[in-house]
């Protein structure tokens, strides 16, 4: 059977967007063979399918595709029998569906279905050859791919792509598949590395030669490889320095890895002088702006104690690399003695007038004392109906207020002048010239010139502490901005980063502005992630509903906000703590609003999930539970005014008995935060349930036991709900 090859040859693709787009492209082109019927029963999605990329083209091939759909059997109803025949002849109905599916009346059966005895036409569908079905129908998928960004280069023409397609490939074995797409009618060839290659075309031989022709032509179109050979590059190329090592950067490291065909990596150096700028600005520079790769120190070194006679080798705190005068840049060609020379004094001189640009400008800012820069905020719009980033720091300022009185209410020790200092501040560093022209820097720039200006300042200096979490609260305001990324360090850093997040969405979502489907062009999401990542990790004493009504201007726009952080808590619960779909269900059943105690029931609930005891009870909850709505739904449930006082029955009683006492002690063990222990008292009902649904029957005819019955389930299924509402367990079969 042939193997299929289909390759897109583009402008340069966005590095940022190939890696989706590939994804995306081999799942489509799968799942329309396999809906085609032109994959074996054996196929193998991981060892039979493969997908390529460049920022050049994207590829896709597949092992072992029928040559021809197997036929596809298709079974018709038609008119009842009772309809289809008269005096044991076939009526007009009988014919006229029979000539409709194109066989002899004969031919047709009669089956027996839910509504009676009908007639059945049995019918297969005409196959197609696989070229025919892949020239008819792959056109569809490839412009179905999402990008972020796509573009028109036709006049007149209805196709819309990342960027303008310069070729198709597209064979089954040796023979071409005639595909046409975006002007373009698929052939044979395709096109080497830019550079290095002659620039003409040449012809794919088969699929199975592709890679090896590509690579022949100074293109590895296969990612890992290319990734592999960009690190063993990296590797290779800090040899050269005596006791370095380049600075691990995975997104870096997928970005060039995207940006080339034909990598190879160059060393390059600049003044020692430059590291006297802070750290944060170099790498900035050299990883956003240019995609270099920096150089630190390989001898791991610790902040040294300002108090302590120890050297910085032997200083507390984290492990700390210092940055070496050096860098690694990712080239799209091969290195040899002529052109490095060459690349690398252009590299060095354009990092050169970047650093100095940042130095200017470092010592340009600071020459206006952040204090000083809040009147300028009222210059920066933050959204045209919200106003100025003054304002917004004043409302971020009254959210910091509320939630650190919260706070300290429950314990929790907050520096109310250093959190007002860093909510007053924080988003100064927008008027700076650093950050305008690095923009990647804001929050952090404004925490080192708060640092910088203490230091210079013997007044603030006297105030270590404070300073200390005012500049800190500046510096990590925007974490986390990703799943991997660590929450604020302080309470007050982690108490700004909520504040600042729930003013934007609150008044985000009462403009109108929520987000939908795949958009949401304010971030939104992201944001709504960090506070339930800093609420559940964190040590701060607060719930969701403390963060929303320190912000929600009115309750409807308080109720959108808690069905929108219900799904971001759901996220969170799957993504980062790996909880199971169930698992996830059942803790958000119940609102979620503690997200300490939302982990902590989720972890727990993982544990017992397999024990099954606790199975067991779940389903018996279950069982009660739609025992009471259908009572509840037939009116039948008894009011409060009625008392639970027992029927008397002996299993009746010991289910009551054993109900009072696991709910005493699992509410006590909640109250301690044990619920592991809190799940496994609950899974002690086994017995006493088991024998109760044996032997009773809750819905007597008899009003009177059936209400005192309803009333005992009532009572077991509200104590355990309050600490979870088990029905969302699944369980086998």
């Amino acid at each position: 059977m042939p193997d299929f090859l289909l390759e897109i040859g583009l402008e340069e693709v966005p590095a940022r967007m190939i890696a989706a787009a590939q994804a995306e492209l081999l799942k489509r082109i799968i799942a329309l063979l396999a809906r085609e019927r032109l994959l074996l029963g054996s196929f193998d999605p991981v060892d039979d399918a493969k997908s390529f990329s460049t920022p050049r083209r994207l590829a896709v091939y597949i092992k072992n595709v029928e040559p021809t759909q197997a036929p596809l059997m298709v079974e018709t109803l038609g008119p009842s029998t009772k309809v289809a025949y008269r005096d044991g002849q076939p009526s007009p109905a009988a014919i006229a569906f029979a000539k409709k599916m194109g066989v002899d009346v004969a031919s047709l059966r009669q089956v027996m279905t839910a509504k009676g005895e009908y007639l059945q036409a049995i019918s297969f569908t005409e196959a197609r050859t696989a070229s025919e079905v892949i020239a008819a129908e792959l056109p569809k998928e490839i412009s179905a791919i999402y990008w972020a960004k796509s573009m028109y280069w036709r006049p007149g023409k209805p196709e819309r792509f990342v960027r303008p397609v310069l070729w198709l490939a597209c064979l089954l074995g040796d023979e071409i598949v005639p595909l046409t797409f975006a002007g373009k009618t698929a052939g044979r060839a395709t096109y080497g590395h830019r550079v290095l290659s002659t620039g003409d075309p040449f012809e794919i031989i088969s699929p199975q030669s592709y890679l090896a022709q590509l690579e022949g032509e100074y293109v590895l179109a296969d990612v890992e490889l290319r990734r592999q050979k960009i690190r063993k590059a990296l590797d290779h190329a800090t040899r050269a320095i005596p006791n370095a090592r380049w600075r691990e950067d995975h997104a870096l490291v997928d970005a060039v890895t995207h940006l080339t065909e034909w990598p190879d990596v160059l060393l390059g150096n600049f003044e020692p002088a430059y590291l006297e700028l802070p750290e944060e600005v170099l790498v900035t520079v050299m990883r956003d702006h240019q995609k270099y790769f920096a150089v630190e120190d390989a001898v791991v070194r610790r902040h040294p104690d300002p108090d302590s006679e120890r050297s910085e080798e032997e200083g507390e705190g984290p492990p700390h690399f210092s940055l070496l005068p050096h860098f690694l840049t990712v080239t799209n060609i091969a290195l040899d003695e002529i052109n490095t020379p060459i690349i690398k004094q252009g590299n060095e001189r354009v990092l050169r007038a970047r650093f100095n640009d940042a130095r200017f400008f470092w010592e340009f800012d600071q020459r206006t004392p952040l204090a000083a820069r809040v009147k300028l905020l009222e210059n920066v719009t933050f959204q045209k109906d919200l106003g100025s980033y003054a304002q917004k720091s004043e409302r971020v300022l009254k959210i910091c207020r509320t939630l650190a009185g919260l706070a300290e209410a429950r314990g929790l020790t907050v520096n109310h002048n250093a959190l007002i200092d860093a909510a007053r501040l924080a988003k100064t560093d927008l008027t700076t010239e650093l950050v305008k022209e690095f923009t990647e820097l804001q929050g952090i720039i404004g925490g080192l010139y708060c640092k910088a200006e203490a230091d210079q300042n013997p007044r603030l200096a006297a105030d270590k502490g404070r300073v200390e979490i005012t500049w800190q609260a500046i510096y990590d305001q925007y974490l986390p901005a990703s799943a991997s990324d660590a929450i604020p360090r302080s309470a007050e850093g982690c108490i700004l980063g909520l504040a600042d997040r729930i003013d934007t969405i609150a008044n985000m979502f009462a403009l109108g502005m929520e987000p939908t489907g795949s958009k949401d062009p304010f971030a939104l999401r992201r944001a709504a992630n960090a506070i339930v990542k800093i609420l559940a990790e964190s040590t701060l004493p607060l719930k969701l509903s403390d963060v929303l009504s320190a912000a929600a201007p009115s309750p409807e726009v308080s109720a959108k906000l808690q069905a929108f952080f219900a799904e971001r808590i759901g996220s969170y619960l799957r993504e980062a703590r790996n909880q199971a779909y169930d698992v996830v269900k059942t803790v958000t059943a119940t609102g979620a609003d503690d997200l300490h105690k939302s982990v902590a029931l989720a972890e727990a609930l993982t544990e017992v999930h397999d024990s099954q005891d606790f199975l067991d009870v779940c389903d018996a909850y279950k069982r009660m539970k739609n025992i009471l709505l259908q009572a509840i739904s037939a009116g039948d449930f008894p009011g409060s005014a009625a008392v639970h006082g027992g029927t008397g029955e002996p299993v009746e009683v010991a289910l009551g008995r054993a109900a009072e006492e696991v709910g005493r002690l699992s509410k006590n063990l909640v109250t301690k935060d044990e619920y592991v222990a809190a799940f496994r008292a609950i899974a002690r009902l086994k017995p006493q349930v088991d024998d109760y649904f044996d032997q009773v029957l809750v819905n007597d005819p008899n009003p009177t036991v059936r209400h005192t019955r309803l009333l005992l389930l009532s009572a077991i299924v509200g104590d355990i709900r309050s600490i979870a509402d088990l029905s969302e367990i699944v369980i086998a079969g």
